[in-house]
């Protein structure tokens, strides 16, 4: 125990907890407990992809992580896709999270879906390459330019370990999400977003005139954590503490 907020980071759609290993190194020097799981069939655990794979067994993930390492007073970062994980997550573990933050990430109502968020053109895409490149049931991998990563070195290394994705992920409606809906957060936008711009719009006019939800924007790729882990950082820290505290 440090005595500072331990992090938990949730990564994204066919990424694994390896994608935030150059912010989990600095976020440790500064004090921190990190934590960052890998969702099943994805990363290291891609050995277990299979198309039962869903939203449910994702929060069921990180639900676990809270439990069987003890966790409270977190400082709960999702990014992309994990959105949607830990929005559905926080209806168990809201009570142990100080602080929630969303990286270009979804924030799905309940009962919606990832899809039903990107819009019906990506959505008719997504489904066509699964049925054409996924065996009608994954999502194939994309080369690691798609998140807006620019440096051949970057591109290359993420390309080393991006995987398929179940479609059942995205196609799941969430579960409640109002705890995590009602509770103060921090939204960090990334200037070379993949999110559909609807989202990031609402997520501006939700946060601009609340005394509990904090909005900012940083400047690096959809995967800011591989190409801008230091601004990331930055924000991040003064996430720890969420909008309104004190």
């Amino acid at each position: 125990m440090t005595g500072k907020p331990p992090f938990v980071l949730v990564h994204g759609g066919r990424h694994g907890g390896w994608a935030w290993r150059r912010v989990a190194t600095p976020l440790r020097r500064a004090g921190h407990d990190v934590h960052t799981p890998t969702l099943t069939g994805l990363g290291e655990r891609a050995h277990l992809l299979g198309p039962a794979i869903g939203l449910d067994t994702h929060i069921a993930d990180l639900v676990a992580v809270f439990e069987y390492e003890d966790l409270a007073d977190v400082v709960l970062v999702a990014h992309s896709y994990g959105g949607a994980v830990a929005c559905g997550a926080m209806e168990q573990v809201a009570d142990r999270v100080r602080s929630l933050v969303l990286v270009d990430a979804h924030m799905p109502e309940s009962g919606q879906s990832v899809l039903d968020l990107v819009g019906p053109e990506r959505a008719a895409a997504l489904r066509q390459r699964v049925k054409e490149q996924g065996e009608g049931w994954f999502v194939p991998v994309s080369d690691a330019s798609w998140w807006g990563l620019t440096d051949p070195g970057d591109i290359a290394w993420v390309n080393t370990k991006i995987t398929a994705q179940p479609m059942k992920t995205y196609e799941d409606p969430a579960p409640s999400t109002e705890r995590a809906r009602a509770s103060a957060y921090t939204f960090i936008e990334c200037s070379r977003s993949r999110l559909p711009a609807d989202e990031r719009a609402w997520q501006r006019s939700r946060c601009q005139d609340s005394a509990t939800r904090r909005y900012r924007v940083v400047e690096g790729s959809h995967d800011v954590m591989v190409d801008a882990p230091e601004a990331l950082v930055a924000l991040l820290l003064e996430a720890q503490d969420p909008p309104g505290a004190g």
